[in-house]
């Protein structure tokens, strides 16, 4: 039995607006690279709207913390018009997307927060807060902090080669910089039985 006509565009809509966010926040992770961070962008959106962008910080600020989910966070609830009272959970009528899986930091973060849906592009295999490591997202119980979705696969290919571009250039920031000149850009993609979006 196949769906109705109204059912597949109504798919091929959201995926359409998914991937404009999308596209938002991989320009920030662009402009990560560009500041020479690890190159992870988002943008939270509510009410189809951009509300905060931002990128990882960490060099910059020499703050192991500034990942870009709460560097976006902090501008949020910094703003009033945001978040004009206090409540307990200030995302739950907002969506991510990031350009990599949330770490488990930024994954719990965002369940502390009640974020309503994360959309990210690739896998986080070494510190995946949303099933690549812990499912920090909704895996785990919590007496008290609701699970969210998290679905990724969206531009996982182009996000993953910008961290490759990342991690073929010397690390100026590092203590001791390791030579990477004879390092070379692999284009190819692995593919993953998971990497089509998931939840």
């Amino acid at each position: 039995m196949s769906a109705s006509p109204g059912v597949s565009e109504n798919n091929a809509a959201q995926r359409e607006e998914h991937m404009q966010w999308m596209k938002e926040a991989m320009n920030m992770a662009e402009e990560a690279i560009a500041a020479s961070e690890v190159p992870v962008g988002c943008v939270f959106v509510r009410d189809g709207k951009i509300i905060a962008k931002a990128r990882n910080r960490t060099n910059e600020l020499r703050n192991a913390t500034r990942h870009a989910e709460l560097e976006a966070i902090d501008s949020i609830l910094g703003d009033n018009s945001l978040t004009p009272s206090m409540t307990e959970y200030p995302l739950c009528d907002t969506t991510l997307y990031v350009t990599v899986e949330p770490c488990i930091m930024c994954a719990s973060a965002l369940r502390q927060m009640g974020i309503k849906e994360v959309f990210y592009g690739c896998e986080n295999d070494r510190f995946g807060g949303c099933g690549s490591v812990l499912g920090v997202n909704s895996k785990l119980e919590h007496p008290k902090h609701s699970p969210y979705k998290a679905t990724g696969g969206y531009m996982r290919e182009e996000a993953i080669l910008v961290l490759r571009r990342f991690y073929i250039t010397e690390n100026t920031n590092a203590p001791a910089p390791k030579s990477k000149a004879n390092r070379v850009l692999k284009t190819e993609i692995p593919s993953r039985s998971s990497s089509a979006p998931r939840g």
